[in-house]
């Protein structure tokens, strides 16, 4: 299983009732699929998955199952509160046709690097045919995904690798440099994403990808090709817009990008609220900006 290219952190869009608007999803799949993105992730924080009942979040993977196909590489987030809960995840998602998958430490149990060990193992126990992305986010799980946890998985031939969105590049220098012959390194770091790929990541797992897939997979070809400078110009383009996803509302503002981009993806699910009008006006100034 090999971690390459652009992998946008799929937005869940809802219509003007609230529902999951699954042909709206369809046609935000296939707009990052004409890009030239290389595949998805579903059901991560970008998609709302804490804010979805498990019938919506088994018809969001069907929808991405049946409208990528095997046109691109799907990775299903599956994440919880506990070990029972994600357990129960990962059993839905396998049903639903998926093999990889995305877990992060489990939020608000604060488990210590042993006790996620033994999290991550008992999830490899009960399913012996799926392959684990780590996901160090300990800005929303307030865990890391420490190296201790690395040293524990990283002869597991089912540990394939680790979405880093710590932003520290010094993770991704001591991941890239340490363990290169153990994990493959995703960004999920948006505004540090050229660091990282300097630094021995393959693959961006990448929010911002919803509403600017062509200048993100412009960057990625790039920077595969040789031209750091090109893919340095590119990411300078962005680093505005992405500066103000990452600054907070990240969500919202990934919505309101696809919404400039043309779609109706609805409004993020409460606690969180829409933009104000004067959000609104700041983040489009620079994402026409970054439009060129």
């Amino acid at each position: 299983m090999q971690l390459k290219g652009i992998l946008p952190a799929l937005v869940t869009p809802f219509n003007d009732a609230g529902a999951v608007d699954h042909d709206q999803l369809a046609d935000i799949l296939e707009y990052q699929l004409h890009a030239g993105v290389s595949g998805f992730v579903p059901l991560g924080s970008t998609g709302e998955y804490y804010a979805l009942t498990n019938e919506e979040r088994r018809q969001v993977l069907k929808t991405v199952k049946t409208v990528v196909g095997d046109r691109g590489t799907l990775i299903a987030g599956a994440n919880g509160s506990c070990t029972r809960e994600v357990l129960e995840q990962v059993k839905q998602t396998v049903e639903a046709g998926y093999n990889t998958l995305l877990i992060a430490p489990p939020y608000y149990a604060l488990p210590t690097q042993e006790e996620l060990i033994g999290h991550y193992q008992a999830i490899l126990n009960e399913f012996s045919d799926i392959n684990l992305v780590l996901y160090n986010y300990p800005i929303r799980t307030n865990v890391e995904v420490g190296f201790g946890v690395l040293e524990a998985f990283k002869d597991h031939p089912r540990v394939i690798g680790i979405k880093e969105s710590s932003g520290s590049v010094q993770r991704a220098v001591e991941i890239g440099h340490t363990y290169k012959e153990h994990y493959q390194l995703s960004c999920g770091s948006d505004d540090v994403a050229l660091d990282f790929f300097m630094w021995g990541a393959g693959s961006w797992i990448c929010g911002p990808a919803n509403c600017f897939p062509d200048q993100i997979v412009d960057f990625y070809r790039k920077f595969s090709r040789g031209d750091v400078q090109g893919a340095q110009a590119v990411m300078r383009a962005l680093f505005p817009v992405m500066a103000s996803m990452e600054e907070g509302k990240f969500i919202q503002k990934v919505k309101y990008g696809c919404e400039l981009a043309g779609f109706k993806p609805g409004n993020a699910r409460m606690p969180l609220q829409p933009l104000t009008a004067e959000e609104k006006a700041a983040f489009r100034r620079i994402f026409e900006a970054s439009q060129g």
